[in-house]
């Protein structure tokens, strides 16, 4: 059982190394958007939702959610987002 395995592994040391190469690359949106979150309107609407969710989470029966807020914050980040992600894609 052993020898099958080495058998089959033989042809993809290949595969293993063009992984490696992969898990290096990194998103640039990612890297944009972790930017744009700590612009001050980007962290104020944060501190907003994150003031909502403990609000929330401090009451056992509530209907209020915090969808208003996590819109505004994502709305807020996407804005900053679309001004400087097209200047760092090649």
């Amino acid at each position: 059982m052993v020898f099958e395995d080495k058998m089959i592994m033989n042809g993809e040391p290949e595969e293993e190394e063009e992984e490696e190469e992969e898990e290096d690359m990194v998103d640039p949106l990612e890297v944009v958007r972790e930017k744009c979150e700590q612009s001050e309107h980007c962290v104020h609407a944060r501190e907003r939702l994150e003031a909502c969710e403990s609000r929330v989470g401090s009451r056992s029966e509530t209907t209020e959610d915090c969808t208003e807020e996590l819109f505004d914050f994502l709305h807020a980040r996407d804005h900053c987002v679309a001004h400087k992600v097209f200047q760092s894609v090649k």
